[in-house]
């Protein structure tokens, strides 16, 4: 019976002793000794630490932003003195092509004029031999028509002298 009754001694025993009413109160006094302990070492030592490792985070943060910031502002200086650059070429470009245009229409007018020039030389000259050819063949159509018709006479049995054929001929010629 004794065992039994040991048995149920510890049947009616609290198998955990944190539920343990009894042992409460030193529970709790553990707890916020723990709790307070915790608080100190956190507030003293740890906290500083994050707290000073945040504030570096947001130095840094606003360190690399204002360095970001002043490259941006250097991009777009150099990206405006890119433009300008390229502005500059472009019209120095135009002007050098304006410039060899007028160039090249000067050396062409002038080119131009040496050749009307030297056409209306050819023109004259060849007006001038040809009024001569025609003047030539004038004289020599005079001579060929003196001697046809000296010839053409003499055929048909008459005899002319020189100065009636030319009289003839010259008066044919003209009308």
């Amino acid at each position: 019976m004794a065992t039994e009754t040991n048995s149920a001694e510890a049947a009616s025993a609290p198998g955990m002793p944190q539920l343990d009413f009894s042992t409460w109160g030193n529970q709790i006094f553990w707890l916020i000794l723990a709790l307070i302990a915790i608080y100190l070492i956190l507030s003293r030592v740890a906290l500083p630490r994050i707290g000073a490792v945040l504030a570096e985070r947001a130095g840094t943060i606003t360190n690399d932003l204002a360095a970001a910031e002043d490259l941006k502002a250097k991009a777009v200086e150099a990206e405006e003195a890119y433009n300008k650059a390229l502005a500059d070429a472009r019209a120095e470009a135009q002007r050098i092509v304006d410039e060899a245009k007028a160039e090249i229409k000067g050396e062409l007018d002038v080119a131009i004029a040496k050749a009307d020039a030297e056409i209306a030389a050819k023109a004259a000259e060849s007006e001038k031999a040809i009024s001569e050819i025609r003047a030539s063949a004038l004289e020599n159509v005079k001579v060929v028509a003196k001697d046809t018709a000296k010839e053409i006479v003499a055929a048909f049995g008459g005899k002319a002298d020189a100065k009636t054929i030319t009289a003839a001929v010259t008066a044919r010629m003209k009308g």
